[in-house]
């Protein structure tokens, strides 16, 4: 090999690294700005006059060291028909809970019409809870399934519909044909749905997610959109969103609030890409609610037995071991026939 073969080689590897490093230099700082822009201050926060609502000084969420559980509240809130700067109750309550030890991920959806203790507030659907600022809601959240809830993540119905869309829309079994028309809102978010397996964008996804006009409302409601946010998230794993990624944030950042720091994202990013979905859960389940009306008529739903609720839960998170069976190893030892002695023949 001359040389100025030699050379050659060398000045294209070096392109290449340049152009490489260039490009993943590109593509992460992208991603950092964007991850920087989903934590909104000042104005910009959706909570910017949560002074004018807050009756009492809720306090900051515990802090995730890194090694525990840690459990985010995604809240999807639908804003329409509200005055600037008024803040709308939620419409969806799920907490992500994930474990790092074990790579597992545990959805819980709340009922929104779940009645509970908001500290400092009374009591109240767990829905309003956000009314009072995102750490009332997540302690609202922690109390009802006693666990700490560290982190939000709070968006409307546009911030879902860009997300669904950025990532190329989900291909999805719609179970039946749902249909809702609505002239509230001059039927701008009507549902109209065929049952069968189809591509869903943004747009259909939310008719999906959002239909609760059936025999069990929002009992079914809370069960699809749970398993349609398991489907986004496997598609948010795949190789090929990931390299979408800059482009996804950039186009979901503008309708999306959080506590979560950029470090935080950093970690929870690639737990979120190591880990896998164990199972997901209403809450109340429907053998521990009950159907009630408060004193001013309202119909609301009331958890029986609120320790065996949390006992439940941390049964899911961090399943009891099996306790081992003390016949198992003579079975065991009899079936490979090395505990015989008392049936061999006398010598």
């Amino acid at each position: 090999m001359t040389r100025k073969t030699k050379r050659t080689i060398w000045i294209s590897l070096a392109a290449f690294v340049l152009i490489v490093g260039g490009a993943a230099a590109f593509y992460f700082g992208s991603i950092l700005n964007q991850l920087n822009g989903l934590q909104k201050e000042g104005d910009e926060s959706p909570f910017a006059s949560i002074k004018n609502v807050e009756k009492v000084n809720t306090p900051d969420p515990p802090k995730w060291e890194g090694t525990e559980t840690v459990n985010i509240l995604v809240m999807g809130v639908d804003a329409r028909g509200l005055e600037e700067g008024e803040i709308p109750r939620s419409d969806s309550m799920m907490v992500v809970s994930l474990d790092p030890l074990t790579k597992k991920i545990n959805l819980f959806s709340i009922l929104r019409d779940t009645y509970v203790n908001i500290d400092g507030y009374g009591k109240e659907r767990i829905n309003t809870a956000i009314t009072h600022g995102p750490n009332a809601a997540m302690q609202a959240a922690g109390d009802l399934l006693g666990i700490p809830v560290q982190y939000y993540v709070y968006t409307d119905f546009q911030g879902f519909i860009k997300l669904v869309d950025a990532v190329g829309g989900v291909d999805f079994d719609v179970e039946k044909d749902m249909h809702y028309t609505s002239k509230a809102d001059n039927n701008e978010y009507d549902i109209d749905l065929k049952k069968g397996y189809q591509h869903l964008d943004g747009e259909t996804a939310l008719m999906y997610v959002r239909f609760r006009h059936d025999a069990m409302s929002d009992f079914a409601r809370s069960e699809r959109q749970r398993e349609f946010l398991k489907a986004v998230a496997a598609k948010m794993q795949s190789t090929t969103t990931i390299a979408k990624l800059p482009t996804i944030l950039e186009q979901v950042s503008p309708y999306v609030d959080t506590n979560l720091t950029l470090s935080d994202m950093w970690k929870l990013g690639g737990l979120g890409y190591q880990s896998s979905m164990n199972g997901s859960e209403q809450i109340p389940p429907m053998n521990m609610l009950k159907e009630e009306r408060t004193a001013g008529g309202a119909q609301v739903l009331t958890v029986t037995n609120e320790e065996k609720l949390k006992q439940h839960i941390q049964d899911i998170i961090h399943p009891p071991a099996e306790p081992e069976d003390s016949t198992t190893g003579t079975e065991d030892k009899t079936a490979s026939g090395e505990d015989q002695t008392s049936e061999q023949p006398a010598q």
